[in-house]
């Protein structure tokens, strides 16, 4: 199947499918592999991982498909300038950029044909962006996990405002509380052309997180989330022994340094790596109360593919007063 969007040609993909760049989850080859290779985007997440890894993850997945992958990079990891010396060597076909502006690093990879996407939370963070000549934006809505803007509007109407802003003069892609076709036909209709699906993609057998992570995902509730830690870094974290302290520190105007310690001895390694899902920082978003299986990634894709073409095929009939809603179908019905 391919479905056609701005996105998909600007990327060179089949399908308007990405797959969030999620520190543990995808710093390695497994899962982006297994993307790339169901048409989507797979994407690398060069946030925790060491140089030598990332090379390594690089050149796995390369030689694992031939189909375009991405890289993420948050721009205000330690080592940031050899991370990006590191991506320029390796020539990498699509560069994700967040946390930081497209000023460092965009000159030097337009100039070896990386085609760059910049992550933003705000109108006027992407107006900037595309001033400065970034190929197209990934707009993150407050319902995302790990970390979402601090002023957690919503992906409905960030996207839709930045669509406005913008005049669709460059590719959006939406992210934030989407998990099936339903939520990619939505992202279309509010003017982006694609999706960015990250807790989706943490409970698949590729993801690298802890068999406790990925069950803690399909356990979890619409309302099962948290956002924690206003002014140090604020993340969406599933409830847990952890955050639940931390949500109740932050509601009595604990010291800060309080808030800070607490903050700051949980970690997503904890959850991710550990398995210890009580106090390290599970991070997801409000979607994880739609994700109800652990499943292969090609089979994510191809699901979201055929949920999206079944609900975009009877939205006539239902625009004709047709009462049946759009229904999800999975692979092979």
């Amino acid at each position: 199947m391919k479905i056609e969007t701005d996105v998909t040609r600007l990327l060179n993909i089949d399908l308007p499918i990405l797959q969030a760049g999620m520190s543990w989850a995808s710093s390695n080859a497994s899962l982006p592999l297994a993307v790339s290779r169901a048409g989507g985007l797979g994407v690398i997440a060069a946030g925790p991982m060491r140089l030598q890894d990332l090379a390594d993850t690089i050149d796995a997945v390369r030689a694992g498909t031939d189909k375009p992958f991405a890289v993420n990079m948050p721009l205000y990891r330690n080592g940031a300038q050899e991370v990006l010396d590191l991506l320029e060597a390796k020539r990498i076909p699509i560069l994700i950029a967040s946390q930081g502006g497209p000023q460092t690093y965009l000159e030097r990879f337009k100039a070896i044909g990386t085609t760059c996407l910049h992550v933003v939370a705000r109108e006027t963070h992407a107006l900037k962006a595309i001033a400065q000549g970034v190929d197209g934006l990934i707009i993150v809505g407050g319902e995302a996990g790990g970390h979402p803007p601090a002023d957690l509007v919503s992906t409905l109407v960030l996207v839709r405002a930045i669509a406005k802003a913008t005049g669709n003069k460059i590719p959006l892609i939406a992210s934030g509380g989407l998990v099936d076709g339903q939520g990619l036909a939505a992202a279309m209709a509010l003017g982006a052309g694609a999706a960015n699906f990250g807790t989706r993609f943490i409970a698949t057998p590729e993801a690298g997180v802890s068999p406790a992570y990925k069950q803690a995902i399909i356990s979890a509730g619409v309302a099962d989330t948290l956002t924690v830690g206003q002014g140090l870094g604020m993340i969406r974290t599933l409830s847990n022994a952890f955050s639940e302290q931390m949500a109740a520190l932050e509601r009595a105007a604990a010291p800060e340094d309080q808030r800070r310690d607490l903050f700051f001895a949980s970690t997503l390694k904890m959850a991710a790596h550990d398995g210890d899902i009580a106090h390290g920082k599970v991070e997801a978003g409000q979607s994880a109360g739609l994700v109800d299986a652990i499943l292969p990634a090609a089979q994510v894709v191809a699901q979201i593919a055929t949920e999206y073409a079944h609900c975009i095929s009877r939205l006539p009939q239902l625009t004709h007063g047709a009462e049946t809603p759009c229904k999800t179908q999975r692979v092979g019905e």
